[in-house]
């Protein structure tokens, strides 16, 4: 196994993911039946109930073997993490449960390039990214990890319009949608593209529930397709937003 080099973007079968510790029985399974090993997140105490164990809210993956997390991320993680040889930092941001005190490590990384509200983004995190050379691109969205699906170092699919004009601008290529009500996030009225979804390969994009819920399945099915990715239902229930499936090592 070796560990995902370009953060989001396994280029091999994912064999070690974080998720969300209260994730669906059936999903759990699935995702195990496809070798794939998990840490589950546990509740943060600062961050507000229907986001508390998304991991998305909580950690950033750097790439290789390197990850930021918040002060507060449960000691069962970070040991969890560091028997998996991680190298871990903590971030100087202490998460709190109101905007926009819980968006200090939601940032999108696609490739070379970093989308976050910079005035939030954590210290920590900021100078890391930049001394890995990633391109830290400023947009309004605070919840930048949840809003976009990466799809590759070039592509996403997003229903945030400031995210899409702010990409486009740097040459990335852009699938708009709407925002979907079929994404639930028990809790909230709803939930993300980038929150239910996860590439497990790099020809596998994978969405938490029955992917024919989403009012833009043919668009992004085109997309998706343009690009050779395959698209993987992980259960035929709802589609849940559990705060990204985080791939970290391959095989």
């Amino acid at each position: 196994m070796g560990y995902v080099h370009i953060p989001n973007l396994p280029q091999s079968r994912t064999s070690l993911a974080v998720v969300d510790g209260r994730i669906d029985g059936d999903l759990e399974e699935r995702l195990r039946s496809l070798n794939i090993e998990l840490i589950k997140t546990v509740r943060h105490a600062d961050l507000y109930e229907e986001v508390s164990c998304h991991p998305d809210m909580m950690l950033h993956h750097l790439g290789d073997e390197y990850m930021v997390y918040a002060p507060g991320v449960d000691e069962k993680v970070l040991q969890a993490l560091s028997e998996h040889g991680f190298k871990l930092i903590q971030g100087d941001t202490c998460l709190a449960a109101k905007y926009p005190g819980d968006i200090a490590y939601n940032v999108a990384r696609v490739g070379k390039f970093a989308f976050h509200n910079l005035k939030y983004t954590d210290k920590v995190l900021e100078r890391e990214l930049k001394r890995r050379g990633v391109q830290l691109v400023h947009v309004k969205q605070g919840y930048t990890k949840c809003s976009v699906s990466v799809v590759d170092e070039n592509s996403i699919i997003t229903a945030d319009k400031g995210i899409a004009v702010a990409a486009l601008e740097k040459g990335l290529e852009v699938l708009q949608i709407e925002p979907e009500d079929a994404i639930l996030l028990p809790g909230l009225s709803n939930g993300f593209i980038g929150g239910s979804t996860a590439m497990l390969d790099r020809r596998t994009w994978a969405v938490t529930g029955r992917f024919s819920l989403l009012k833009a399945s043919d668009r992004i099915s085109k997309f998706l397709g343009d690009r050779n990715i395959r698209i993987l239902s992980l259960s035929d229930k709802d589609i849940v937003d559990i705060g990204t499936i985080l791939p970290l090592k391959a095989k």
